[in-house]
């Protein structure tokens, strides 16, 4: 059909098929129902859980994350104040030996000077050389023969 060719009828025919299928676009059409109708409410509450559920194992991890964590900083601590005390008690050991010898000199030093002071009063036949002095004399004499020895 030649559009140039065409009668009034046709033309007629044409716009009421026209107005008839811009009319069917409007009207509702049939529904496909499917065989359980979808509870979008359920699925909801569903990716609400999964959501909850992930995020309570990110928390958990950061948890056992952090504790493993706080673990191994107490173990150090706990292994520096060990080294610490080792450090403390072999400084400890050495300042006892060392007041140890310094003790061991001083006796040493104090038995030579009565060691003398019995030589010096007694001659060599065992004989006291000089009359014998008074407490407080003896002591004094005693004292400066200390001194002269650490000296």
């Amino acid at each position: 059909m030649n559009p140039r060719n065409t009668t009034f009828a046709d033309r007629q025919a044409a716009s009421a098929a026209a107005k008839k299928a811009l009319l069917e676009k409007f009207k509702p059409k049939p529904m496909v129902t499917a065989p359980e109708p979808i509870d979008h409410e359920k699925e909801r509450r569903e990716r609400i859980e999964t959501v909850r559920a992930q995020r309570e194992a990110e928390k958990l991890e950061r948890q056992r994350a952090r504790e493993e964590a706080d673990r191994r900083a107490e173990e150090e601590r706990v292994e520096q104040l060990r080294v610490e005390e080792e450090e403390r008690e072999a400084a400890q050991l050495s300042l006892d030996a060392q007041k140890r010898a310094e003790r061991k000199e001083r006796k040493k030093a104090i038995k030579e000077a009565a060691r003398l002071k019995k030589e010096s009063r007694m001659g060599s036949k065992g004989v006291p050389q000089q009359e014998r002095l008074s407490p407080r004399e003896e002591h004094e004499r005693y004292i400066r023969e200390l001194e002269r020895a650490r000296a």
